[in-house]
């Protein structure tokens, strides 16, 4: 069987500090890779495309806190990179404009990798 490659991905990175229950987690974080996608089909369409056509490849990562979530999205922008901050709602578990998660690319891999390497999976 031939290994693929994939040169595209998505990072998404949930505050750890939140406690937030799993199904929030997973809400915030389709947030974050519905915002982030929908950034990069308009400002890198053809990063856009490339990642569709690979399959969609994400990344679940944790992020410590807020500002490290700050930090990670000034470092995607520095480098032109598709991102974005979510805040939240404030309707279930959480205050409203409480910072949950960040969605950086779709890009190329190795870029997000500069930003993300070295966070560890949720």
């Amino acid at each position: 069987m031939e290994e693929r490659i994939f040169n595209y991905k998505q990072a998404i990175i949930i505050r750890a500090d939140l406690r937030m229950s799993k199904g929030k987690v997973a809400s915030q974080a389709a947030h974050a890779a519905v915002a982030a996608a929908e950034k990069c089909r308009k400002i890198k369409p053809e990063w856009f495309k490339a990642w569709i056509e690979e399959g969609q490849k994400k990344v679940v990562l944790k992020g410590r806190d807020e500002e490290e979530l700050r930090k990670l999205l000034r470092e995607a922008e520095a480098l032109g990179l598709p991102a974005a901050l979510i805040e939240d709602a404030g309707l279930t578990e959480i205050p409203p404009g409480t910072v949950t998660a960040l969605g950086i690319g779709p890009a190329p891999s190795d870029l997000v990798d500069k930003i993300t390497g070295k966070l560890k999976l949720l």
